[in-house]
């Protein structure tokens, strides 16, 4: 949970966002964060023996998918709107592990890495054409600027919220049917979490495409006169990106998914394998694509666009309005449902009274002013007092013998009567 930052264990990440972005597209996208999910993958011939634990890791996995992917609809932070993408999708590959649904996890990992790192680093292109500005309410109308950042930008959002035939659909579609086809108590409220999901994941989304790329443009002049395309050592690597970002669905659906990529590496109890399930209905990666028509997610990630689109592009006065009507769930949702303020206000404060109190109490009075200190002032004492015996003279050695010795044969006589 810490590793791969579920609730409550996910604060960590957003803030790392300080870090240089391809730092954030590296670890905190593909590498780092996602450890924990190939982790418990691995340790799958465990998890399959306890629906307790399984049915833990899907409630976990639900809570981070929808909670945090409403945090992305608030932040004004660029990188931190796609650090809240990437703590909802964790939430995704959560899920599905908790549905048993090991592989399509592990898909979904792999998917994400291409286009949440492309994001990350179009991201970075825009901070450096902005003088490293990261607020995206002083963006906008950068498309005509910043042409090459701006479509990879497009193919990664497409690709992030699951549109069909890019990467990110093949991984969500499959896994949003394993986690309705699984058999781990409480798959049904996970099901509309992460369904509903789909909505809030493109409403981000294209919020963050919309309001940086499109519409009014908010820079100051000094900005504007030296807007333009990042060098090709920034862009070269979207375009890299942008590439398996759509294609690389195409290419692996069928063998990672559904066939036998992962022989031996993941352990699935007989009658709990959902993506046997799904696999029943997959024809090749054309007809996965014509069958998500038949779906919700498809049209629940269609209505997320259009309604980023009314709402920051056609009318950019109901968001403010919104806030204003809705000013207490704003609050909450600004405030990051007050984690971080328990954090430092109680658990951080608490954590440091206990360190001190271990390090006055343990360290300073036990383990040194006991242990260590008082072993040696014991042996100092004890040196003391025998060090009298030690008089030099010859007749206060023998004395001591004519006693020892009186006592020794006491002794036996007494043992022997």
């Amino acid at each position: 949970m810490g590793k791969s930052a579920q609730v409550p264990l996910h604060v960590w990440l957003p803030d790392s966002m300080e870090g240089p972005t391809p730092i954030s597209a590296l670890i905190h996208a593909a590498t780092m964060v996602t450890a924990g999910i190939f982790m418990v993958a691995r340790m799958s011939p465990l998890f399959e023996h306890s629906q307790t634990a399984l049915a833990v890791v899907l409630a976990i996995g639900a809570i981070t998918a929808f909670f945090t992917g409403l945090l992305g609809i608030v932040a004004q932070d660029i990188k931190r709107v796609i650090a809240y993408s990437t703590l909802s999708q964790l939430g995704y590959m959560t899920v599905a592990l908790g549905a048993s649904a090991y592989s399509a996890a592990i898909f979904h990992l792999m998917t994400h890495a291409f286009f949440k790192a492309l994001l990350f680093l179009a991201a970075g292109s825009v901070i450096i054409a902005m003088h490293h500005e990261q607020d995206i309410r002083k963006m906008g109308g950068l498309r005509k600027y910043l042409p090459w950042t701006y479509w990879t930008s497009v193919i990664g959002t497409l690709a992030l919220i699951g549109f069909p035939g890019f990467s990110g659909f093949f991984s969500k579609d499959a896994l949003i049917e394993a986690v309705h086809a699984s058999t781990t108590p409480g798959h049904a409220i996970a099901y509309w979490a992460v369904l509903l999901g789909v909505f809030i994941t493109s409403l981000y989304s294209f919020r963050l495409l919309f309001v940086v790329f499109h519409g009014k443009e908010r820079m100051d002049h000094h900005t504007k006169e030296h807007l333009h395309e990042t060098p090709w050592v920034v862009v070269g690597p979207l375009v890299a990106l942008a590439i398996p970002s759509v294609v690389i669905g195409w290419l692996t659906v069928g063998k990672v998914l559904f066939g036998d990529y992962f022989d031996g590496a993941i352990f699935n109890l007989e009658g709990q394998h959902p993506i046997e399930t799904v696999g029943e209905e997959f024809h090749g990666p054309w007809q996965f694509v014509l069958h998500a028509f038949g779906g919700a997610a498809v049209w629940l990630a269609a209505a997320g666009a259009l309604s980023a689109w009314f709402l920051y592009l056609k009318r950019p006065d109901i968001p403010a309005r919104l806030m204003t009507q809705f000013h207490g769930l704003y609050n909450v949702l600004v405030n990051k449902y007050y984690f971080d303020w328990v954090n430092e206000n109680l658990l951080a404060p608490a954590v440091r009274a206990l360190g001190r109190g271990l390090w006055k109490v343990g360290d300073q009075t036990l383990i040194d002013g006991v242990l260590v200190n008082g072993s040696a002032k014991a042996i100092g004492v004890i040196a003391m007092l025998t060090r009298g015996l030690q008089s030099g003279y010859l007749y206060h050695y023998a004395f001591a013998m004519v006693v020892g010795l009186a006592v020794i044969v006491g002794w036996l006589v007494y043992v022997v009567g």
